[in-house]
């Protein structure tokens, strides 16, 4: 019989033992490169998948099998006893992969099919990572950008000192840089102001209800900003003052405002306030006139020089000296001190008042003529001989 195979097949009829031993070595090698398992019969490896899985909380695999062995010649020793029918993997529920294949028939071995599952593990890792990153920062887990600091308004302050009139405080506006003009604001402000409620409904101007006060204001603020900002002070003050005494000798509150004014224009020491409305208030009860110079300056407009016979001699209402009661307006914008003083005088029964020569200002109150004609003859000497005002405030 010819023998027609190829030389060293081991299926050659010539040879069957060597072609028994070609098989089992071709076993062996399938073995090693992961066909056939001959470590069969117990649990396999969980899959590198279903590790991860379950690190992950997903359950992962159950023990999966390992390889299935094929069975071995009849002639190698445990081979029958430790080998177990190959069984295919089943699909992992969380991948779509093929199941493990030998290699050569076109399809991915186990090993490159753990590669998989470990790289998509990770990748789900990685996934997860950035939603927790991506929820955290729209949530606020992320510190929020600090706000950007506003730059402070620019402002001035307007000092209005007591006692100025309005002609007098359109200067300080003016000084301020303010826009507009303060004369024309407080008349047009007169339209809208509560005029009535302080018996002053026929009163010609805003004259003794613009408040001196230190206002703030914006850069570039109007006029018209700070005498809004005056009269709203005005009424806040002059709530807290009580008119009780006043109403009692049948002042009106626009009375009273006007009592302040000259209040405010006569008295240099603080104590004296009170001391001054008293003499007003019993000169009005008395019907005599005043007599209080500062009402005919105001009208004259000079606080300065000295005033002349003529001018003193002068008929007219805000001539004090003359004309008996009050002037008929304020003729200045008091502060809060001397309206209070103007509402609740001091209880004295003097008349007169006249200015110590020598003094910063200080006054001699009495209720006697004769002491009254002391004093100002006292008063006159000094002003002769110092050519001025005998006052001395240095």
């Amino acid at each position: 019989m010819s023998d027609d195979s190829p030389p060293g097949d081991p299926f050659s009829e010539a040879d069957p033992e060597e072609a028994a031993r070609e098989v089992r070595r071709r076993e062996r090698e399938a073995r090693r490169e992961g066909r056939v398992s001959s470590q069969g019969g117990g649990k396999g490896r969980r899959s590198l998948a279903g590790r991860v899985g379950e690190a992950l909380g997903r359950g992962g695999d159950a023990d999966e099998p390992g390889p299935a062995d094929e069975p071995g010649p009849a002639d190698e020793p445990g081979a029958g006893a430790q080998s177990a029918a190959r069984v295919e993997p089943s699909p992992d529920l969380w991948f779509d992969e093929e199941p493990a294949v030998g290699p050569g028939n076109g399809s991915p071995d186990r090993r490159t099919l753990l590669v998989r599952r470990a790289v998509a593990a990770a990748g789900v890792v990685v996934a997860l990572i950035v939603i927790f990153v991506l929820i955290s920062t729209v949530s606020g887990g992320e510190d929020p950008a600090p706000a950007v600091a506003e730059e402070p308004l620019k402002v001035t302050s307007v000092v209005v000192p007591e006692g100025l009139t309005i002609e007098q405080i359109a200067d300080v506006s003016e000084e301020a840089k303010l826009t507009g003009s303060y004369k024309k604001a407080a008349k047009k402000a007169l339209k809208d102001f509560p005029l009535k409620r302080y018996d002053a409904q026929d009163a010609p101007s805003l004259e003794g209800f613009l408040f001196p006060a230190t206002y703030e204001l914006e850069k570039g603020a109007s006029a018209r900003d700070l005498v809004d900002k005056q009269l709203q002070a005005f009424e806040e003050k002059f709530d807290t003052v009580n008119l009780t005494s006043a109403e009692k000798k049948n002042l009106t509150p626009y009375d009273v405002l006007i009592i302040a004014s000259m209040i405010e224009e006569e008295v240099q020491v603080e104590s004296e306030r009170k001391k001054v409305s008293a003499v007003i208030y019993n000169r009005l009860a008395d019907g005599t006139t005043l007599g209080i110079d500062a009402t005919l300056r105001y009208e004259l407009g000079n606080y300065d020089e000295q005033l002349k016979e003529s001018e003193l001699a002068a008929d007219t209402p805000y001539n004090t000296r003359l004309t008996p009661g009050l002037p008929p307006t304020p003729i200045a914008n008091p502060g809060l001190a001397s309206i209070e003083a103007a509402a609740d005088p001091a209880n004295s029964d003097d008349i007169f008042f006249v200015v110590k020569p020598g003094t910063c200002g200080e006054h001699v109150f009495t209720a006697s003529e004769a002491e009254f004609l002391d004093a100002q003859a006292a008063y006159q000497e000094a002003l002769a001989a110092e050519g001025g005002s005998p006052t001395d405030c240095s």
